[in-house]
Formats: C-alpha cells, sequence, structure tokens
C-alpha cells in the first residue's frame, strides 16, 4: 500500500515507440496522473494485486471546437436559431390568418373558397401549438377573447340579424376565470340609442390536457346601457334620392328626447336572469392551439372558433 501511495506522487507518461522515420506529431502527448486511474483491489489469499485501469482518453482539436456539427455549443446554438425560425413562422401564420379574417363577418359571410383558406391556416397553425396542454396553463386561457371567426352554424342567425338596420351585433365574447372555474359567454346588440348584451353563464371541468366540460347555469339579459351621443345627420339616402332632414329636425330632436328619457328608465333596471334548458345545458371545448394573442377551439359537430385576446395587437387592422 505504501508503494503504491508513493507513485501516485508522479505523473505517468504514456511512451510511444518511434517508427524508423518518425513523423511530427499532431497532437500532443498526454499525461494522465496516476490518482486518475479506477483501481479495483483484488483480495486472494496470501497476495495483493492492483488490477489494469479501465479509462479512454479523448483529444479534440480547436478546429473541432469550432465546428458547429460537433460541438454542443454548436448544437445548442443550431436548436436555437431554428426555435427562433419556427416563431417567426407561427408569428407569419398568425397575422395571415388574421388579415383572411377581414370582411368575413365572423365567418357569416365568408366565401368557400375564403373558408379553405381560413381551414388551412388553421390547421397549419394548430401543428405549431406552443401550448400542448392548454388545461395546464390556466394564466393564458384567462381573461377576455373576442370572437373573430367561427363555422358553427348556429350562430349565423344570431349574426344575419345584424342586418336589421339600426341594431347589429358589435361584440361577441367569451370571458374565463382560471381561478373560479366559470366561463362567460356574451353577445353585445348596438343600436341608435343604447346598447345591450345577452350572456350564459357557465362552469367548467378539466377533463384532459385539451378538453373542458361546460355546464350553463343562467342566461342573463343585461341593462341597456345608453349611448352617450346621437347625432342626426343633415340628410339620408333612399331609393337614390338625397331627402333634407333640416326641415324636420325639430321633430327628430323632440323624438331622440323621449326615446333618452324611456331608455334611461330602462337603464335603472336591473338585469334579467332566466334559467337554460338541461338539454343544451352543457357542452365541451378542445383547445387545439393557445398563445398570448390567438386560441384556436373545437366544439361539438367540428366546429371551430377563433378568438382573439382582447389588447391583443392582431385586433388593431
Amino acid at each position: 500500500m505504501a508503494t503504491v501511495q508513493f507513485f501516485n506522487q508522479f505523473p505517468c507518461t504514456t511512451r510511444v515507440q518511434s517508427p524508423a522515420n518518425p513523423k511530427p506529431l499532431s497532437k500532443p502527448t498526454t499525461l494522465v496522473p496516476m490518482s486518475t486511474l479506477t483501481r479495483r483491489p483484488l483480495f486472494s489469499p496470501g497476495e495483493f494485486a492492483v488490477s489494469r485501469a479501465d479509462f479512454r482518453v479523448r483529444v479534440i482539436d480547436a478546429e473541432d471546437e469550432l465546428d458547429p456539427e460537433t460541438s454542443e455549443g454548436g448544437s445548442a446554438l443550431l436548436m436555437a436559431e431554428e426555435a427562433i425560425e419556427s416563431v417567426e413562422e407561427t408569428e407569419v401564420l398568425k397575422r395571415s390568418l388574421v388579415d383572411s379574417l377581414y370582411g368575413t363577418d365572423r365567418g357569416l359571410s365568408a366565401s368557400s373558397e375564403t373558408r379553405a383558406e381560413i381551414g388551412d391556416l388553421i390547421t397549419q397553425l394548430e401543428s405549431k401549438n406552443p401550448t400542448p396542454a392548454p388545461t395546464d396553463a390556466l394564466f393564458l386561457l384567462n381573461g377576455k377573447w373576442i370572437l373573430a371567426y367561427t363555422s358553427f352554424v348556429g350562430l349565423f342567425p344570431l349574426l344575419s340579424r345584424g342586418i336589421v338596420p339600426l341594431v347589429k351585433v358589435d361584440e361577441i365574447s367569451q370571458t374565463i376565470d382560471s381561478e373560479n372555474f366559470t366561463v362567460e359567454n356574451s353577445v353585445l346588440f348596438a343600436g341608435p340609442l343604447a346598447t345591450t348584451s345577452i350572456s350564459t353563464n357557465a362552469k367548467f371541468e378539466i377533463r384532459s390536457p385539451k378538453r373542458v366540460q361546460i355546464k350553463f347555469e343562467e342566461g342573463v339579459i343585461g341593462t341597456p346601457q345608453l349611448t352617450d351621443s346621437i347625432e342626426i345627420p343633415e340628410y339620408v339616402e333612399f331609393l337614390g334620392q338625397k331627402i333634407d332632414l333640416t326641415p324636420i329636425r325639430g321633430l327628430l330632436t323632440s323624438v331622440q328626447d323621449t326615446a333618452t328619457s324611456v331608455a334611461r328608465t330602462i337603464s335603472s333596471q336591473p338585469p334579467l336572469k332566466f334559467s337554460l334548458p338541461g338539454d343544451n345545458a352543457q357542452s365541451w371545448l378542445l383547445t387545439t392551439y393557445l398563445d398570448k394573442d390567438i386560441r384556436i377551439s373545437r366544439g361539438d359537430g367540428g366546429s371551430v372558433f377563433v378568438l382573439i385576446k382582447e389588447g391583443s395587437p392582431l385586433l388593431n387592422p
């Protein structure tokens, strides 16, 4: 034992037998201290032996370290570049999708060609979903989402009522409270004198990393909110003719004042709540894409919904 410890104080030099015509070595001789060798004591009656050390030496040239294809640093750099490229592609797809939704009135007036284009962009985005388990990222789901497009035909009759003069669907939204596991679906109607809303309140339960079960509890007809100001135009066009409203402006002002008084009286009333039929009180929703700006969900019957987070720059054309 004392002999072994003594030799541990010295480095061990690997000697290489030189050939007749020696060539210059491209790599310097590697010195390996004895202390780095693995020793396995083998005990047997009357003797003590030290087994052969198991080790392998790897020599790396400076050129190897600079090669991005072989060095660990190069691999990390390559991975970072690919990640940045993927994010850039996703951002381009998001903007292309939002641009394709322009003028479709949330899908109501989209042509078959436009629907096909939108469907293709949605599929591409879903393949790049940065949140594979949305129900594990409730902080991203939390907040108000504005409906930008849907293929759900059940909403089309509601959207088409916006064609009725003086009344239009101003906004359709979904507000998720991830702390209390509640969902509020709301439709905002706007008229010349006031705005009002119809909404449904629901609870949701997590059923899988992507799917939630929704149980609706009640509907609410919101209290009309009086429009701040109403401007009476100088003329209107009817059947290609301009009709001057100046002679009857006083009468219109009187009608406006009466309507404003009625609207103010209605606005002081509490919202009207009503129960929902049991058959339509449950649904499920599958989130197939989610980030801080866009959410894509699929519901019963394969219908798709594209929603944009309130405050996102994507809401600005």
